[in-house]
């Protein structure tokens, strides 16, 4: 196994892209290896890495399929679904709570 080649943030030459620059560019890296990797230093942490990839070997993103559209927005839907009152919150039901604000917290609910 060889070490991978690191850049210093913002240095690595051209022709190499991170896997969210690829997506950007509506690119995936489409099974190939990574290549060399970026490191942005932190204070007091270690530094961020990021994987860079070639852009030549890239491919297209696959294009969303009405199957895949139908399965994200029932996944979607069931995370805006309160489990407490069964309705639509209008929004993402937090980890925290596990239910809509208002079945969280039913005593604080204004009675006007």
């Amino acid at each position: 196994m060889t070490a991978l080649p690191v850049y210093s943030w913002r240095l690595a030459p051209d022709g190499l892209a991170t896997r969210r620059q690829l997506r950007s560019a509506g690119l995936r890296p489409g099974g190939q290896d990574v290549v060399a990797q970026v490191e942005r230093p932190r204070y007091r942490r270690g530094p961020l890495v990021a994987f860079l990839y070639r852009i030549e070997l890239a491919l297209p993103v696959r294009p969303m399929t009405p199957a895949k559209a139908a399965a994200l927005a029932k996944a979607n839907t069931a995370r805006r679904t309160c489990p407490a009152c069964r309705t639509d919150a209008g929004y993402v039901i937090p980890a925290s709570l596990g239910m809509c604000v208002p079945c969280a917290y039913p005593e604080e609910q204004c009675v006007a």
